[in-house]
């Protein structure tokens, strides 16, 4: 099943598609897409919903986010563009909640932004407490999958002080959806990648080039801290990045960033500088 928040900046409303692609209210069975409701999403008919009208704006589609969580250099393609070596483990990194955005809400540059970067990334949505748990138990504690951009601003992360956090947390930087997408919808070994900017395709990949999969990513982290139903994990990007470019392409204002992951949906943002 495929799940969304429609309606203005915190007002959300949760709904379901249904089989046409139509958004249908699903606030009568639940109240939000959160906490308790990720570990036992509602199956029902979505024609027995009321039909959302018109075409309201898509919030991210889980509420009640407690951490954002990413993977980096979780491609091989990805690694040698950059000329990294491979890691031998997850490199973890923690985006602000604050970068949260709607999928199609205008990503602002932070003053002063040089080098904005986009990447595109198959997102995982924890649906119940996961705490030390195998890669045998780690899909029964995720809600779904959506994508996930982590925006970046290289001079940031990679200059200065070097410091990844740092240049992913700016206001914005974390849109997420359209969809929060049901485990039984997606092979997350096989789904393909894309980024365009402006019409010219940027990044094209294949999750099956990641070095380590969804089951053992939740593993990984789940030793490390606790994961939250609501929690959001961005699981790395293939390559065709802004820096990976000959020469580097970074983000400007009007630019538009389109991503798209196989059964997932689309991200279609405007570019807009900070004041």
């Amino acid at each position: 099943m495929r799940f969304a928040r429609y309606g203005a900046r915190g007002e959300e409303r949760p709904a379901v598609l249904d089989g046409a692609g139509r958004l249908r209210d699903l606030s009568g069975v639940v109240p939000d897409l959160a906490g308790a409701v990720l570990g036992n999403l509602p199956r029902v008919d979505p024609e027995t919903l009321p039909l959302v009208e018109g075409a309201p704006r898509l919030g991210v589609p889980v509420a009640g986010v407690g951490k954002l969580v990413g993977i980096g250099l979780n491609y091989s393609d990805h690694a040698a563009e950059l000329g990294a070596e491979p890691p031998t483990e997850p490199v973890v990194f923690l985006k602000a909640i604050t970068a949260l955005n709607g999928p199609c809400d205008p990503v602002i540059l932070p003053r002063g932004a040089q080098k904005g970067d986009w990447e595109v990334e198959l997102g995982i949505v924890i649906g119940t407490r996961a705490t030390y748990v195998t890669e045998a138990e780690a899909m029964a504690h995720v809600a779904g999958f959506t994508i996930f951009n982590d925006v970046s601003e290289r001079a940031l992360q990679l200059e200065g002080s070097g410091q990844w956090t740092k240049g992913k947390s700016a206001d914005t930087f974390a849109p997420v959806g359209p969809w929060l997408v049901t485990p039984d919808e997606v092979d997350t070994q096989a789904l393909d990648l894309v980024t365009e900017v402006n019409g010219a395709a940027m990044q094209t990949g294949s999750t099956s080039r990641m070095i380590f999969g969804v089951a053992e990513i939740v593993a990984y982290l789940s030793t490390l801290m606790t994961l939250e139903p609501g929690d959001i994990i961005a699981t790395g990007t293939p390559p065709g990045v802004g820096m990976g470019h000959k020469p580097p392409r970074f983000l400007k204002d009007g630019d538009e960033m389109v991503l798209r992951i196989t059964g997932l949906g689309e991200q279609r943002v405007r570019v807009q500088a900070g004041g």
